[in-house]
Formats: structure tokens, sequence, C-alpha cells
């Protein structure tokens, strides 16, 4: 579960150097000294935001907890929000995030290490980040989501933002099924860490476009350990959370650089009449080195997950990167 992102670090410091904005498809213009960039239209992150509600309420209604508590003869449970019908929460012993049972969130798709490796379900990997524990966790993420993907929308499209959504995603997965073996995963997190992490290597490649950097570089490193911090709380699914943000951190190297300056001002030419390159080169060897990085760390991560190996005997204090025991809680990992 991911914390809110009001302090979003492009709502005022983590802007590029003179910029106005209009709708429509993306078309970058230059005047001397001068940049000038229309916007996107978000339409991807509201749909998401749709898809979300929607699979959540489908899920309640499979749930069916007054069902469930008149076939156990009750058990002392009671279903929370009872008016609601079908759509009643579990008990909150069971479930304190006003959502279904584990049960439930298993038969509809959650990551289940055991049922990915065993029962060769991979798709868990994917169906898994669609899924939420409760309402609690739905209305943090979505409006995670709202703050930090669609800025990102309109300034580098849908096609761009979706596949960072998708990937960081399912990278957030891989990781998290190599150390979370006994327990269900499910949300969004990954996804959205990912936004953050792309949003980081984002200002790093265009570096030379923006004013405020160090403004900027600092609130958005506040905002990511922030986040990762929630996440050495139990119950909560840091490594989704850290294999989400590298994902996106690689990712957005790759498909995420502006082309400079001098290119877009001479359009495209050098002075001798030759052509010249759209990006600086220290952005292609960044972009390089981090789809190698991407492209591998998943592929080992599959083949780990797959030969059914325990991330924890290769990284045995990984364990205090989802959870930190103190003298309020312990740690079941």
């Amino acid at each position: 579960m991911m914390g809110s992102a009001r302090n979003d670090p492009e709502s005022g410091l983590f802007r590029p150097k003179t910029r106005s904005a209009n709708g429509g498809a993306v078309n970058y213009s230059y005047a001397v000294g001068e940049e000038v960039e229309e916007q996107w239209i978000s339409w991807l992150v509201p749909v998401i935001v749709v898809v979300n509600v929607v699979i959540f309420v489908i899920v309640m209604y499979v749930n069916d907890c007054p069902k469930y508590v008149a076939e156990t003869d009750g058990l002392g449970a009671t279903c929370v929000a009872r008016f609601l019908g079908r759509f009643s929460f579990e008990p909150l012993r069971e479930n304190p995030l006003f959502g279904p049972s584990s049960n439930t969130l298993e038969k509809m798709g959650g990551l289940d290490w055991s049922k990915v490796v065993h029962d060769h379900q991979g798709w868990r990997l994917l169906t898994c980040m669609w899924l939420h524990a409760g309402l609690i966790h739905l209305l943090v993420n979505m409006l995670s989501l709202v703050f930090i993907g669609i800025r990102l929308e309109q300034q580098f499209g849908f096609i761009k933002i979706g596949i960072i959504y998708l990937v960081s995603g399912f990278g957030g997965s891989v990781l998290s099924s190599l150390f979370i073996q006994n327990n269900i995963s499910v949300g969004a997190s990954g996804a959205l860490f990912g936004l953050l992490g792309a949003m980081l290597s984002e200002l790093f490649t265009n570096w030379t476009i923006y004013t405020n950097k160090v403004a900027a570089l600092v609130t958005l490193l506040l905002v990511v350990l922030i986040n990762l911090a929630v996440g050495i709380l139990p119950h909560v699914d840091n490594f989704a959370h850290i294999g989400g943000f590298l994902t996106g951190f690689f990712l957005g190297f790759v498909i995420l650089p502006r082309p400079h300056i001098g290119w877009l001002t001479s359009q495209g030419r050098s002075m001798n009449g030759g052509i010249r390159s759209k990006y600086k080169v220290y952005q292609i060897v960044l972009g390089v080195i981090s789809l190698c990085l991407v492209v591998s760390g998943i592929t080992v991560g599959l083949v780990m997950l797959f030969r059914g190996e325990n991330g924890y005997d290769h990284c045995h204090w990984c364990r205090y990167l989802t959870c930190v025991p103190t003298s309020k809680w312990k740690c079941n990992v």
C-alpha cells in the first residue's frame, strides 16, 4: 500500500524551462532558449482508476460476506456495513482494510507463490496488480495514481506511461513473489512506485532542460523515501514497491528522454549542414544500459521464481526491507 502523493514534485518545481501547454498531441518546438510543449489529454489514468474500482466491486460481489457468515454459523463474526448486503466487508479482525477475505482474493487472481510456481499460474503476476485488499487500500492507491499519473500522461502520452505502469507492476510482482511466499499479495503499488521511479530517472536524463533541479530532486527523493519507509510496517509488501520502483526507474531512461534543446532549435542539423543527434550521448548510453538491466533483471527473476527459489536464501538481510520488528509488532517473513 502506498501513501498519498500530494507532495508531487511536478506541482511547481518539476517543470521544464519556460513551457506552455495546449490540448492535443505532443509536439515539441523551441524558440531561442525557450521550450513550448503541447500536452496530451489524460484518459488512460482515469480509465485505470475506473477499472480498479469496478474490479473491487466485482470482488466484493463474489466475496458475499453474509453468505460466508451464515455457512459458518457466524462464529462470533459480523460483517461490516451489513446494509450493503453481499457487498458488505469482512469482519475487521479478518480484514481491517474494509475488504474481502484472503480466500476471495486468491480466487480472483491474487499473487500466491505456490500457485504461480507449482500450478504454473504465471498470469497471477499481472492480475494481482488489479486487486486491492480493501476500500482503504483502493482509495490510497487510486488517489496516488491520480496525483502522479495524470501529469506524467499529459507530458509523455498514454503509450509510454501505460508501458511503465504495466511493466513496473509486473516487475514488482516478480520481486515480491521471490520473497513473499507464505502470504497473498495484491495491489497496484508496484506500478505506482514504477511511475515514481520513472519521474526520478526522467529528471536525471533531461537534466539540462529543467530549472530548480536540486529542489525538484530533493522533493522527489523525499516522496520516494517516505513511501518506502511506510513499507517496513507489517502487512505491507515493500518488495513489490522496490521491484516496481527499480523497474520504472530504469524504464524512464529508456522511453522518457526528451530531445535536447540544440537539436530542436537547429531542426536536427548542425552548422555545417550535417545531421545532429536528437539525444545527447549520455541519454543514449543510459537508455541502452537501463534496457539491458530491465530485461536481464526480469529474466533472472522469472528463472529463479519458476525454479522455486527463495530470495532470502540469497539475501538474508533483505527481510528488513519489508518489515522491521519492534516492541510493538512482530514480522512474519
